[in-house]
């Protein structure tokens, strides 16, 4: 972040609240963080970046918002979860379209998000996103 350095307990703290941010939907302010020098691909202790956890909790503007900010739409997690199998799994039509859009591979991760979509019955979501 520009200005003064923070210390290493400042930075976990700026980190925790963009990540609640991103997990909200709080588009707007979330990105006055990355306006203010918050790297995009900033993750927490799990390996999640803001787009993954924006991904998970269904706020399809905030993945908007960070794939235009140029976050990666294939960063995994440390578990190898990728956004798109979040967003299959928890059934967001438009935050799988969105990524999908963006280039998310329905093949990447642990499970793929076509394994996953196959796994909770949501084919559908794979059959409207595909070309």
């Amino acid at each position: 972040m520009t200005g003064a350095p923070l210390n290493p307990e400042q930075q976990a703290r700026v980190v925790a609240m963009a990540m609640d941010l991103a997990r909200e939907g709080r588009t707007a302010e979330l990105m006055e963080f990355l306006d203010h020098g918050l790297p995009v691909e900033v993750v927490d202790r799990e390996g999640n970046t803001l787009l993954m956890l924006a991904a998970y909790h269904g706020h399809a503007e905030t993945v908007d918002a960070l794939v235009a900010r140029g976050a990666d739409v294939n960063a995994r997690n440390d578990r190898d979860q990728s956004p798109v199998a979040g967003a299959i799994f928890k059934g967001e039509d438009d935050v799988v379209r969105a990524l999908v859009a963006a280039g998310a591979d329905l093949d990447a991760g642990t499970p793929t998000g076509r394994a996953t979509a196959s796994m909770f019955g949501r084919e559908h979501l794979l059959r409207d996103v595909e070309p």
